[in-house]
Formats: C-alpha cells, structure tokens, sequence
C-alpha cells in the first residue's frame, strides 16, 4: 500500500499559538524522536523553555557530550586477548551493553550514532574484533553532529569497515570493488545515482593501500606496496588518485546528490518515512551552505514548523531500543537490576542487534520491526518490563499518575491520562480508552470507583497500574512514536 505524506507545512521555524501550541504533546514529540524520550522533569523545564532554547539546549548538550572512558581493551589485538583470557564476544556485547545503558542516561547523541551505525554498516561476526567495534564506535561518535565527510574518511579507513567490506583485502595485486561500490551506492549518493560501474572500478583503484597489518586485530595503515599509484579517471577526473584525493572529487563533484541523500535518509529516520521532497531539498541546502556540517541540519530540523506537524506525531514505528527506553525515560522509572542484560538481550530477539545489523544495508526500519513473530515478542516485553518496574519500586506508576492527573481519585481520568501519556499523538477511538479503564479497573468493585472508597491510595492501585501497563504494551498505537 502506497502511503503519502500529508503535511502541508515547511521548514519555517516552528511558531506556537493556539491552533499549534508547545504542549506536553509536541514537546514528547521532539523528545521521542531526537532521542529516546523524556523524564517528566525534563518535559516540564521544556514547557516552560520553549521550542527554540529546549532544542537548541539538547542539541548543545548532545553535541558536546564527553565519549565514554575507552575500555582497557581498547588498543589490544588478539594474542592480548588470548593472554588475558577474555573472550571477544563478551567484550563486544559489554560494549554494546554500555551503549545501550548511555542511551537510557541521555539518547540524543546515541540516536544519532544508532542512525549512523545503520548507515556506515559494519557486522562484528564479520571481524570478530572487539578492538576494532570500540574504534568504529568512537570514530562514529566523534563526528557524529559534526563533519559528514569527516566522518566519511574515517568509515574509509576503521578496521572494522576494512575487514567487513573488503577494504584489506583490496590491493593493486588483487583490486576488490566491494567497498567502493558501497561508497557510492549506500554511504553517500544512493542507488544507481550519479556513479557508473566505471567510477566504482577506478575508486577501489583508489582505495587500494589500507592494507598494512602486522597482528589479528592491530592496526591497519596505509601501505605503497598495496596502492595502485597508477592513473585513474572517476566522475571525468583524472590523476593519481589515493583514498583521500577521491573523497575529495567525491564531494567536490557531487555534493548535492550527496546532500539530498543523507538528508532524506535523515529524514525518514527522524520525521516520516513517507518523504516529503520539498523539505528534503531545504535541509540538503542547509547541508551544503554549512559544508557537510551535520549539526545545522538537524537543528534547522527541529526547529521547523514542518517536524511539529500533527501528521507527523505517532507516524513512525518504534525500534527496539526506542520500544523500552521511551517508555522507562517517560515514566521516571530508573534503572532496575540486570537491566543492561536483560534489556540487551531483548532487543536482539526484537529484531536490533547492536554491531550487527541484517545486512550491509542496515535496519529497514519502519514496519520491518512488526512481524507476527516479533509483535508477540514485544508484548512479552512489555509485561515483563512493567513488573520489573514494579518489583524495583512499587510506588512508580502512582508517582507518575499523581503528576499527570493531580493526584485524581477518578479512576477514568488516571487511566486515560496513563494511556494518553504513553501513546503517542490521537490516534485511540473512545472504545479503546473504555477497554485500557477497564483493564486499569481489573477486580475493584465498580461501586468503590462512585462511592469514594477508589483512590490513588488505594492498596490494590499499584498492582492495578501494572495491568494496566502491560495493556498499554499491547496497543497498536504504543507501538508508535
């Protein structure tokens, strides 16, 4: 089914008034998409900030978000491994779990490392080298709102891109095409657009060099006897080109076919996965005006009256990570133990498995995250993760019910304030509130609700706010953000 994106409205800054107002709902909107939601906290200093210094701070903040501490692992090749007995995999899932972990503390400057992970795709099992995943890892996160071609020349060079894409294996002895081909087709012009198989040729003639290696996950430099010193000829340009030079004519000759690219992608990924081409021409302006500089893009993005457009909230499908941090960041729930393990592990039987995407193109995304199978896996999900947020503190869902609702003792107006709370945009017909009160009811007699027996201190309220969790869970529209 061929679906259409219906907003109407631009890239002019987002303005509030009374038909559009920066409310609670706009204001989950822009948290839920830049990262993985908000605390309550957070949602009410954004009320009172603003749309223009709420985004300018979080952006500011992600931006100059300090990397984590290296691991002692960091720099080691394998016989380091071996001789301290650690395994690789535990390694690399460690790391994995950290990444996730610091996605729950912040997760704005981690949904967009997630975005470039599923766009420079590497896949551990590909190299097996915890070393090199934590080296891709940091280059990503060092460039991630800033310099894109930056960015591209490290992706050229990490080990771990060398050894899933051929890279090492590509010399003037025995060229290889593969990451040449990827280079253009997936990293930064798109499908059949603006290259020919004879620019992909002559690249990986380019590219050839990167092949010095003295020990399994060591490091890997650039070698002449590896390189092709030879003449070659890419986009009607010719010369003697190394890996560096044919960045250079890459993003001379065809920067605003590498500009649209990106900022389409980012666009699906941030906005709709319907595009709306206009907007997309504006951002890849940005992206040029601003020399590939990735900040001004997204900050122009989400700024604009175009992302704040109610066809926009609750249009997209959440991925794993974004299914359980949303909802543990909304909630004020904290961290519970084994989380990072358990939480891990989940979002691979999900479908997102950190490091190791499906295939060179990345997640697909969208509606690949629904399947029969993985639908059913998210609602066992979601019970499980809302009776360890109340096993960890009972008190969380009426702490958070006492916020939303001034402390109500009107059992239809906390259990819709819950739900509305938790699904994002108006999406729920009037049945569907009636079912989740009534779930939220669960044994009460229906006369303690009218005679004032029925309270948010009511003993059985907690254990009634977990019913009504995991029937929020089990919405289609929670499935949304």
């Amino acid at each position: 089914m061929l679906l259409t994106n219906c907003a109407t409205s631009s890239l002019a800054p987002f303005t509030p008034s009374e038909d559009q107002p920066w409310d609670r709902t706009r204001v989950m909107h822009f948290y839920r998409r830049a990262g993985f939601g908000a605390s309550p906290a957070e949602i009410e200093q954004a009320l009172a900030d603003g749309p223009r210094r709420t985004v300018s701070r979080v952006l500011n903040d992600a931006g100059t978000q300090a990397p984590p501490p290296a691991p002692e692992w960091a720099e080691w090749d394998y016989a380091a491994f071996q001789a301290a007995g650690l395994d690789a995999f535990e390694a690399y899932t460690d790391w994995g779990k950290a990444f996730m972990m610091r996605a729950l503390e912040g997760g704005v400057r981690e949904k967009l490392e997630l975005f470039w992970t599923g766009h420079f795709v590497t896949r551990f099992e590909d190299y097996n080298c915890p070393s090199y995943y934590y080296r891709y890892m940091a280059d990503i996160g060092e460039y991630a709102f800033t310099d894109f071609k930056a960015l591209v020349v490290e992706m050229t060079r990490t080990p771990a891109m060398l050894f899933f894409l051929n890279g090492f294996q590509n010399t003037r002895q025995n060229p290889n095409e593969n990451y040449a081909r990827e280079l253009f087709e997936l990293f930064t012009l798109g499908v059949n657009n603006g290259y020919t198989q004879a620019d992909i040729v002559e690249a990986s003639r380019a590219l050839t060099g990167l092949n010095g290696w003295t020990s399994y996950c060591g490091p890997v430099n650039f070698v002449n006897w590896g390189w092709d010193a030879g003449v070659k000829t890419v986009f009607g340009r010719s010369g003697n080109y190394n890996y560096l030079q044919l960045i250079d004519i890459l993003f001379e000759e065809r920067a605003p076919l590498i500009a649209e690219f990106i900022c389409r992608k980012l666009y699906c990924y941030y906005v709709n996965p319907q595009v709306d081409e206009s907007v997309v021409q504006g951002l890849a302006q940005t992206f040029l005006d601003n020399n590939f500089l990735i900040y001004p893009v997204l900050r122009q993005l989400f700024l604009s009256e175009h992302f704040y457009d109610a066809t926009h909230i609750g249009a997209c499908i959440k991925n794993p990570l974004e299914l359980q941090f949303t909802w543990m960041r909304e909630g004020g729930f904290g961290r519970f133990d084994n989380q990072e393990n358990w939480g891990f592990w989940a979002m691979v039987n999900m479908g997102q498995f950190i490091g190791q995407p499906p295939d060179v193109a990345g997640w697909p995304g969208d509606r690949a995250w629904i399947d029969s199978n993985r639908l059913a896996l998210r609602w066992e999900f979601m019970d499980g993760y809302s009776w360890a947020v109340y096993n960890n503190r009972n008190s969380a869902y009426v702490e958070l019910a006492r916020q939303l609702t001034d402390n109500s003792d009107d059992v239809n107006v906390v259990g819709r304030a819950l739900v509305d709370y938790f699904v994002a945009g108006s999406h729920l017909s009037e049945e569907a509130y009636t079912l989740a009160v009534d779930a939220f009811k669960w044994e009460v007699p229906d006369n303690y609700f009218t005679n004032g027996t029925w309270s948010l201190d009511y003993p059985s309220t907690p254990w009634q706010c977990v019913v009504l969790m995991r029937h929020i869970g089990r919405l289609p529209e929670f499935q949304l953000c």
